[in-house]
């Protein structure tokens, strides 16, 4: 009885430690199946030189959009896991105390890319701090002191308006490329600003876009279109056609590839002629697209406004009570007018007296006056 007692007892024994160690494998692979996201963060490797190089190579000097208002002062705006800090009611406060670097919308500058330990600062438009050049640091030293030379910057806090961007990580910088870290700082700035070209050809008709984007030509295109479409020409040629007018001709390609001669009459594209790789010619000279003169330009503007007459007391159809009868539109002064002829004065009727020693006045085109006898006559 007490042998069948001690068999049972050593099974149940050799049971748990089975069902144990079946536990224990299955427990040890669910950790390996889905460890940690701090074991993940550990296996990422870290930024190399090479990398951290070409990184900061394609952001200086990016133009990019502010998505959100940008305080100016030297702490900037921080991302850490795609959060934004500080808070908006704290940037609300450092806008009001420092001003705006940049509100949503504007257009920045990157002026300064730094990668350290585990951040990743962008400086825009000249950052928070005004970087001086090697000769401003320049001092004379004399029994009175060390003076910066004359013409030295002006205080720091006058010149630097922009603002700093840091991208932070919990150990490093892991291994990122170029449109990795541009995502990252996605939700403060925008890389995607049009280029010039973009921008001009938002500004054309629909068939002129997709002509440029096609580097395709056009009769009716000006100059600055088919450099848009073709950039600038291998050759150029000035001449005269059949009936001796001036033009000038671009050309682009070189056989056996193939070669586009472009003319223009004056500042548009008249004639298109295209040899293909195969030996075909192709000519154009019907107008493809039709832009607005500067004459029709001209002609639709609407006319200026006439200004509007000097502000006046008088009611409507009231005259003015004295007339104006000079160039100048002013009523005629007394002394402005000229004496009677006899002599008298206009406004009493009275003969003028002439002060004692004065000679006579003699008025124009009235009868001549003899002097009297004790005044000696002009020699």
């Amino acid at each position: 009885m007490s042998r069948h007692r001690h068999s049972l007892f050593v099974n149940a024994a050799l049971l748990l430690a089975v069902v144990v160690c079946a536990g224990a494998t299955l427990f040890g692979q669910a950790a390996k199946t889905t460890p940690p996201a701090s074991a993940t963060s550990n296996q990422t490797e870290k930024m190399t030189g090479q990398t951290r190089l070409m990184v900061m190579r394609s952001l200086q000097s990016e133009r990019v959009f502010a998505r959100i208002m940008l305080p100016q002062g030297d702490k900037g705006i921080k991302i850490k896991n795609g959060v934004v800090s500080p808070s908006e009611a704290k940037i609300a406060q450092e806008i009001a105390e420092y001003g705006p670097a940049a509100r949503p919308g504007d257009r920045c500058v990157i002026s300064d890319v730094q990668i350290k330990d585990n951040q990743i600062t962008v400086e825009l438009n000249g950052g928070s701090k005004k970087h001086q050049k090697w000769y401003q640091h320049i001092q004379v030293i004399s029994n009175a002191g060390a003076t910066p030379i004359p013409g030295g910057p002006s205080p720091q806090s006058l010149d630097a308006h922009g603002t700093t961007v840091t991208l932070e990580f919990d150990k490093f910088v892991p291994e990122l490329n170029g449109e990795q870290v541009r995502a990252l700082f996605g939700p403060v700035i925008d890389f995607k600003a049009l280029t010039p070209v973009e921008a001009y050809e938002k500004t054309l008709p629909p068939k002129i876009q997709e002509a440029i984007k096609d580097h395709k030509i056009l009769v009716g295109m000006d100059k600055e279109m088919v450099t848009y479409a073709k950039g600038r020409p291998q050759q150029r040629i000035r001449d005269k056609d059949d009936q001796g007018r001036d033009y000038e001709e671009w050309i682009y390609g070189k056989p056996p590839e193939e070669v586009d001669f472009v003319r223009f009459k004056g500042n548009e594209v008249a004639r298109l002629e295209i040899m293909t790789v195969d030996g075909q010619k192709v000519v154009r000279t019907e107008k493809e697209v039709d832009l607005p003169s500067r004459e029709t330009e001209l002609a639709e503007q609407k006319p200026a406004s006439k200004p509007q007459n000097a502000p006046s007391l008088r009611r409507p159809g009231e005259e003015p009570e004295v007339p104006t009868t000079t160039a100048d539109h002013r009523a005629p002064r007394p002394q402005d007018q000229s004496p009677p002829a006899d002599g008298t004065n206009p406004n009493t009727g009275q003969p003028t007296m002439t002060p004692p020693g004065s000679p006579p006045v003699i008025p124009t085109g009235g009868p001549t006056m003899t002097p009297p006898p004790h005044a000696m006559p002009a020699s």
